[in-house]
């Protein structure tokens, strides 16, 4: 039998009073599809990578990754790298709206702006942080540049061109739904839209009354066209770095980050599923992010003297290795958070990791 290990999240800890915001530095840089603003904080580390991230549609870097990063428990992480900001085109607080006719760049090319980025910072490699369309960018760039990506923590992400019943179903919502409602519903589960808590009303008034409507329309179309990535587990197209798959339980997108976690190499690949995180785990949990986030940068050999503050050993999670059935192939670990207690996942054998706050 395997060894167990018990492990339980407790208190969170956000941003302590009085505690000073690093300083931040915002640049813009012209690529061959258009300009692509960014903002960086603190100072390059010798030999070590940069933290890089990418928001989703609707959002921009503050609104995506702000409760993240600012988390009390995450300043042990930001002092030890340097942090890239990307703000899609036209998604930068004070954006001029594109004119009539704008070809918005497609996921595809945004992905390729990044290298412009990091030859003006004279970054070599990067840790990259992106959620929905974020998270599809940096892996459409890990794809194409993988001796530049160290590692990639993807939340919500969907590695799949939209089938013709998808766009059938897209179609038919855009004749009911307003281009507002129809984000929120890819950013949110539905039960957290009905609920409509202070973070429900938040982010809604953020959509729905965003100056900038029109570009982040544009970057909506563009995310709704993208192609597939088409990863395949043994091929020749996967992810070569260290990942790690993020979802909240009955999230949006949760059937798509596991179709994922089953396409991409199960030596390299951990899944995290986020019970009571709603579809912006990185919003709802940042504490438990940051752990998860931590474990993952020690994985890659950083950090290694971090102190686990919030972690102990308890009743209500394990640590489960076993060899596979087959001899040849091992599950991915799969690190899967619950209110309750810890299930581990139905499957061949593997290394799966059940953590239950």
């Amino acid at each position: 039998m395997a060894e167990l290990q018990e492990v339980q999240i407790t208190e969170e800890k956000p941003l302590l009073p009085g505690q000073i915001p690093e300083a931040a530095k915002t640049h813009s840089v012209e690529t061959p599809y258009g300009s692509v603003t960014f903002t960086v904080f603190g100072t390059p580390k010798p030999k070590r990578p940069a933290i890089f991230t990418y928001h989703d549609v609707g959002l921009n870097y503050k609104s995506c990754f702000q409760p993240l990063f600012q988390f009390g428990d995450m300043q042990e992480i930001i002092q030890n790298f340097v942090r890239v900001h990307v703000d899609a085109p036209g998604m930068e607080e004070g954006a001029p709206v594109f004119p009539l006719g704008y070809q918005y760049p497609s996921l595809d090319q945004l992905a390729d702006m990044i290298p412009c980025i990091l030859q003006y910072l004279n970054f070599s490699t990067i840790i990259g942080v992106g959620v929905g369309a974020g998270a599809y960018i940096l892996s459409r760039y890990a794809l194409t540049h993988p001796d530049t990506v160290e590692g990639l923590v993807l939340i919500n992400i969907d590695p799949n061109a939209k089938g013709w019943m998808d766009w059938a179903a897209h179609k038919l919502t855009g004749l009911t739904s307003s281009i507002p409602e129809m984000i929120l519903g890819h950013l949110f589960s539905q039960e957290e839209l009905s609920g409509n808590s202070e973070l429900i009303q938040k982010y809604r008034n953020i959509v729905t009354h965003a100056p900038n409507l029109e570009n982040i329309e544009l970057y909506w179309n563009s995310y709704n066209n993208r192609r597939d990535l088409n990863f395949e587990r043994g091929g020749e197209i996967t992810l070569k770095c260290p990942v790690m798959l993020v979802v909240g339980d009955q999230a949006p997108h949760e059937d798509a980050v596991v179709e994922c976690n089953s396409k991409l190499d199960p030596t390299q690949t951990s899944f995290l599923k986020m019970a009571d995180s709603g579809g912006q785990p990185q919003l709802t949990q940042p504490g438990k992010l940051t752990e998860a986030f931590k474990y993952f940068l020690q994985g890659m050999g950083y950090m290694a003297s971090s102190c686990m503050t919030r972690l102990s050993r308890s009743r209500t999670a394990s640590l489960t290795s076993a060899a596979s059935i087959d001899g040849n192939r091992s599950r991915s670990r799969t690190l899967s958070q619950s209110s309750e207690s810890g299930t581990i996942p139905s499957g061949p054998p593997g290394h799966t990791m059940e953590v239950s706050c």
